[in-house]
Order: structure tokens, then sequence, then C-alpha cells
């Protein structure tokens, strides 16, 4: 990973739990990074500017390819940097590493912890806020819409804690996967019940505390003081405007060669054509299109301009529809 800060240029604003998790992940390995911070509403112009429309946070460039989610961006981190990686090395233990993700994300854990947000929050008084969260997730967010949903939600998250405390924390290991120091099995587990317990009014405390859940509750202190720990001799990331960002990344190289396009897809695309590509869970109706410059099992690459200069676009397949656009413009299934 050639360039100043392992190439490294990471978009995310402050509270975002997603981006926690790359956060987390880059000071518990110690690598030296740059970000560039963005506002938590759209819109963004510095990614404008490398022509993403994918409205997400986090993003991350690594030289001229730029990686949209944080599944990608966490896997590509391992592989670019294998040594003193924190993944699974056993199949079992990857399996257990990838229930978690599979459980916090894509099967709606964490959806249902972002109903608990409190309707005190001063963020859900700023109609900016809410609009841009409406349009985000496509479902009201309304402070009576947020309050028919907690109970629900609540009993949801309430059994995550449970499944948690009576499993894989029961026989009193310190981290998931029975090692002397949190793994990525530990980032993929413990993001979203750290948020929650981080964000005051989200969980009623005689429900879910470390009075019910005294394992979780320590795991959980026990991480942030892991955390806190490896921050402090971390190096501390370069900030850099978004113009700066920019002409980084467009003067960069780029960080892997094109994967190519398996003929075997079940898509049937071909290498050079005009797709486009966004998520369907949230963020759907912000489409990003270019030519399909990579197509694999678990990852989808698209070849765009800015500037006149070709930058790659990376995103997961799972969560993510790929659709060829017609000779009218308009894309179809």
């Amino acid at each position: 990973m050639d360039g100043p800060n392992n190439g490294i240029v990471l978009y995310h604003y402050s509270f975002s739990p997603f981006a926690r998790r790359v956060l987390w992940y880059l000071s518990l390995r110690g690598i030296d990074y740059a970000e560039c911070k963005q506002p938590p509403i759209m819109p963004r112009p510095d990614l404008a500017a490398l022509g993403v429309k994918y409205r997400r946070i986090p993003v991350m460039a690594i030289g001229r390819d730029i990686y949209c989610d944080s599944r990608i961006i966490l896997r590509k981190l391992e592989e670019f940097l294998p040594d003193g990686a924190l993944g699974a090395s056993t199949p079992q233990d990857k399996a257990i590493e990838k229930f978690l993700q599979i459980w916090n994300i894509e099967a709606g854990i964490f959806v249902r912890a972002s109903q608990l947000i409190p309707t005190s929050m001063p963020l859900l008084n700023d109609p900016k806020f809410t609009r841009d969260r409406q349009d985000f997730s496509g479902r009201s967010w309304s402070k009576e819409q947020i309050a028919a949903n907690r109970p629900e939600a609540l009993a949801a998250i309430r059994n995550g804690f449970e499944f948690l405390e009576t499993t894989l924390l029961a026989d009193g290991r310190q981290w998931m996967l029975k090692t002397d120091k949190p793994t990525l099995a530990d980032i993929e587990a413990i993001w979203t019940f750290d948020w929650l317990n981080g964000l005051k009014g989200a969980l009623p405390r005689e429900l879910i505390s470390a009075k019910q859940y005294p394992k979780v509750f320590a795991w959980i202190a026990r991480f942030n003081d892991t955390f806190k720990a490896a921050k402090s001799q971390a190096p501390k990331p370069a900030s850099l405007k978004g113009d700066a960002a920019v002409q980084r990344i467009l003067n960069a190289t780029f960080a892997e060669k094109e994967l190519g396009v398996d003929s075997a897809d079940p898509l049937g695309l071909q290498h050079g054509t005009e797709v486009e590509v966004f998520p369907i869970d949230s963020g759907s109706r912000h489409h990003d299109r270019g030519r399909l410059a990579g197509l694999t099992k678990d990852e989808v690459v698209l070849s765009v301009q800015a500037q006149g200069t070709e930058l790659r676009l990376h995103y997961p397949r799972t969560g993510f529809r790929i659709k060829a656009v017609t000779s009218g413009g308009s894309s179809k299934l």
C-alpha cells in the first residue's frame, strides 16, 4: 500500500456506528491512515467530487480504489495488511466471525437498535436531519413512529443481549474466540451493543444493564479499555480537507489489479457493461453508475471517471443490487 498514510483516506463522521467498526480496527492494528471528516447528512461534496453517489458512511479510498461499506473495507484491510491481521484463522472461528457480521448487519440487529434512538435526542428536532434519515432508511423518523416501534425493537435487542450472555460469553471467556486480545469477531459482535450502551436513554436500565447481563457489560467495558489503550499508541490520523483528499486520491495508483468478471456469474454480465450498483436495505435511492470492471462471488467493481481520471468503486455483493443500463439510459433488472 503505497503513498503517505498507507494510501488510506477514510471518509466518516464521528458518531457513525458503522464507521466506528473501521476506526476500532485501525486503532487496534496501529495502522497509519488519513481521514476526511464528513457531515452526518447529505450533501457530501467531498465524495461527489470523486463521482461517488453512494450515500452511506464510511467510505475508504486506498489509492484510486474506493471501498463502499464497512464489510468490504475491513476485508480489504485484512488482505492488504496481513501481518497482524485480526481475522479468524480456523474454519470454525471464521464461521463464528461471519455469523456475528450477518447477525448484526444483514439479519437486522442494528436496524432494531436504530429504532431505540431516544425521542429526546436533539437531532430529532432538526427537520434537515429527520428528512435525511427518512431518505436514507425509507421509513418515517417522526417521534410518534419512533415511540411506536420502540417496544418491539427493545424486545429484539434484549434477546440479543440474552444470546451473548448465555452462549458465547457464558463460559467466562474474555473475547469472542477465546483469544488473549480482541479480534475481528469482537468488532463484528460488539459494535451495535456498544453504540446503544453509549446512547443516553436508548436502553432502559431496569431491563438491560450489568445487573441482568454482567458478562456482556464486562466485555463491553474490557473492549473499550483495550481500544483506548491501543488508540493512545497508534499513529494519529492525518486530517485532510476535501480538496486535498481528492487530489491525493486522483494522483495515486490503483491499490489492486482488476478482478475480472466471472463468466459463470448468475447475472450474466460482461466486462465493460454499463451498470448501476446500489444498496437495497438503506440509501437505496442513490445509485452509482459506471463500467463493470470486476464481478466475483463477493464483490462488484465499477470503473468511473472523476475529473478525467479513472477510479474504481468496490462494493460487497450481499445487500447490493447490480443492474445493466439499457441503451436508453435506464436500468433493467
